[in-house]
C-alpha cells in the first residue's frame, strides 16, 4: 500500500509538472491593438508575467534588439471581470498578481507609445513568458536567504508542488460544481418547456374542439 502510495503520488507531481509549466510565447501588434489572454487560475495563486518588446525597423527590415522609451500598458480581469491590475510599464517588464477567484483570468497587453509611429513598419514583438503557482518560487535564492541544504530545499519544492496540486483539485471541483449547476438549471428549463408546451397542445386542442362543436351546431350537422 505505501509503495502503491508512493507512485500515485510521483504519478500526480508529473501530471502536474506537465499541466502547468511556465508558459513562453511572442507575438505581434500593431500601435492601437490590443492583445488578450484567457489563463485559468486556482484561487490564491501567485501569477509572474515578464515580458520583452521588440519593434520593427522597415528601412533595416529586421526587429530592434531593444526600444527603450517603449511603454506598455498591462491590465488584468478576474473572473468576474474586475480589474485587478492596470499599470504602465517600460519596454522590458515585470508583472504580478494573487488571484482570489478561481477560474479564467484575462491579461491584456497594448502600447499606446507614439513610438511606433515613427516607423513606417509600426509594428511590434512582445516576447511574454508566464509562471504560475511554484513556478514562480526563486528557488536559488529561497535557499541562499534560509539557508537551506540540497535535501531541504527540494523538501520545500516538493511541499510547494503538493500545495499546487491541492488547488488545481479544488479548482476542479469547483470547475465541476458549476458545471453540475449549469446542467441541472438547463435540465430544469428544458422540462419546464416541455410542460408548458404540453400544456399549451391540451390548451390549443380543446379550444379547436369547442370551436368545431359551435361550427358544427351553427351548420345544425349535430
Amino acid at each position: 500500500m505505501e509503495m502503491k502510495a508512493v507512485v500515485s503520488c510521483a504519478g500526480l507531481l508529473l501530471l502536474f509538472a506537465w499541466l502547468s509549466p511556465s508558459q513562453a510565447l511572442y507575438f505581434h501588434i500593431g500601435e492601437t491593438e490590443k492583445k488578450c489572454f484567457i489563463e485559468e487560475i486556482p484561487d490564491e495563486t501567485m501569477v509572474i508575467g515578464r515580458y520583452r518588446t521588440q519593434l520593427w525597423d522597415k528601412q533595416a527590415g529586421t526587429f530592434l534588439p531593444s526600444t527603450p522609451g517603449l511603454g506598455m500598458h498591462v491590465e488584468i480581469k478576474d473572473p468576474e471581470t474586475n480589474i485587478i491590475l492596470s499599470r504602465q510599464y517600460g519596454s522590458d517588464g515585470r508583472f504580478t498578481f494573487t488571484s482570489h477567484t478561481p477560474g479564467e483570468h484575462q491579461i491584456c497587453l497594448h502600447s499606446n507609445s507614439t513610438k511606433m509611429a515613427l516607423f513606417a513598419g509600426g509594428k511590434l514583438r512582445v516576447h511574454l513568458e508566464i509562471q504560475v503557482g511554484e513556478h514562480t518560487n526563486n528557488y536559488p535564492e529561497i535557499a541562499a536567504k534560509d539557508k537551506l541544504s540540497e535535501l531541504q530545499l527540494r523538501v520545500r519544492q516538493l511541499l510547494d508542488q503538493v500545495e499546487q496540486i491541492q488547488k488545481e483539485q479544488n479548482y476542479q471541483r469547483y470547475r465541476e460544481e458549476r458545471f453540475r449547476m449549469t446542467s441541472e438549471s438547463t435540465n430544469q428549463r428544458v422540462l419546464w418547456w416541455s410542460i408548458a408546451q404540453t400544456i399549451i397542445l391540451i390548451i390549443t386542442g380543446i379550444w379547436q374542439m369547442r370551436h368545431l362543436k359551435s361550427f358544427f351546431e351553427a351548420k345544425k350537422l349535430v
